[in-house]
């Protein structure tokens, strides 16, 4: 057998396992990175990346209850879209200032503001970044994702926070749903309960924020609405959630179907590791950590007088 088949043997082994465990997203992007550093047999096909982090998108909608986003109400509505102007910005100015270039800062950017690497994801299908920034983006978000996921809790004790509170401030500065739950869980029931509300309308945004960047893209490269690369994949995931909601016989689903769109991430986070090189990941250097961890550490601060605010 020949490198390059040992090497694709490799690839859907780890594929097949990933599937089955329901592994941790970082474990499917470290196994690709190594594999890519060891075989350095080349990249898997730019499609089949692509149409793994769009399925995997869509099939995330079954796990957003539009109810539960409607009755967070209008404070919860303003604080939410307040930090998501507030990282977006920050996050893009941040960028300019350390001279990073291509899209690392748009990706970090989104991936603080929203929903971590789910949203990372879907702009990333849009705008077609390097695989290194890619890579690099997902990389750090699932490192800062981890720590708040540990350190949230203890830190919400010793500044004395109400449930509701810590519930609206684990929800507006931990990236990944998973990770504002379990930080939810640990300080009480009325936290968790917060939690999960807030935190299904700040991942809502994925929608408009993804159709705005694609707008945006397509007309600095098109000049008109004709260069726009429509996601027509986060229809999809709106109409999915619609129905998950509204629909009894397929809501008796929407655990499966949501398991289902986190194993194509997984398996597209797989993917995007194992089109990396070591020279690629080199010529990033610190930069976009010191982007990250900045950002991350400046929209914690400024997400907890907002909490505050609405308690």
């Amino acid at each position: 057998m020949t490198a390059r088949r040992l090497w694709w043997a490799a690839l859907i082994a780890a594929a097949v396992a990933l599937v089955a465990t329901g592994a941790p997203s970082w474990v499917a992007l470290a196994a690709g990175l190594v594999i890519a550093l060891v075989g350095k047999q080349g990249a898997p096909p730019k499609p089949l990346v692509t149409y793994s982090l769009q399925l995997g998108v869509v099939a995330l909608g079954a796990a957003m209850n539009l109810d539960d986003v409607l009755h967070t109400g209008a404070d919860g509505a303003l604080i939410t879209a307040a930090s998501l102007a507030i990282a977006i910005g920050l996050g893009l100015g941040l960028g300019r200032l350390l001279r990073i270039g291509g899209d690392t800062p748009l990706l970090v950017s989104v991936g603080t503001a929203i929903c971590g690497g789910s949203a990372i994801a879907a702009v990333a299908s849009v705008i077609r970044p390097k695989d290194e920034e890619l890579s690099i983006s997902l990389a750090l978000v699932f490192v800062l994702n981890a720590i708040a996921l540990v350190a949230f809790p203890p830190i919400g004790h010793a500044l004395g926070l109400s449930e509701p509170v810590f519930g609206r401030w684990a929800a507006l500065a931990i990236h990944d749903t998973s990770s504002v739950v379990g930080a939810g869980l640990a300080y009480g029931s009325t936290a968790l309960a917060i939690a999960t509300t807030t935190k299904l309308a700040r991942a809502l945004w994925i929608v408009p924020l993804t159709v705005a960047v694609a707008i945006m893209r397509g007309r600095s490269r098109g000049g008109s609405l004709r260069g726009v690369k429509w996601p027509w994949f986060i229809g999809g995931y709106l109409a999915l959630a619609a129905l998950v909601t509204w629909v009894p016989a397929i809501a008796a689903h929407a655990g499966v179907i949501a398991i289902a769109g986190r194993r194509a991430l997984l398996v597209a986070l797989l993917l995007i590791g194992a089109s990396l090189s070591p020279a690629a990941l080199a010529k990033l250097g610190p930069r976009p950590l010191a982007l990250a961890l900045v950002l991350w550490l400046a929209i914690a601060a400024a997400a907890l007088p907002l909490a505050s605010w609405v308690g």
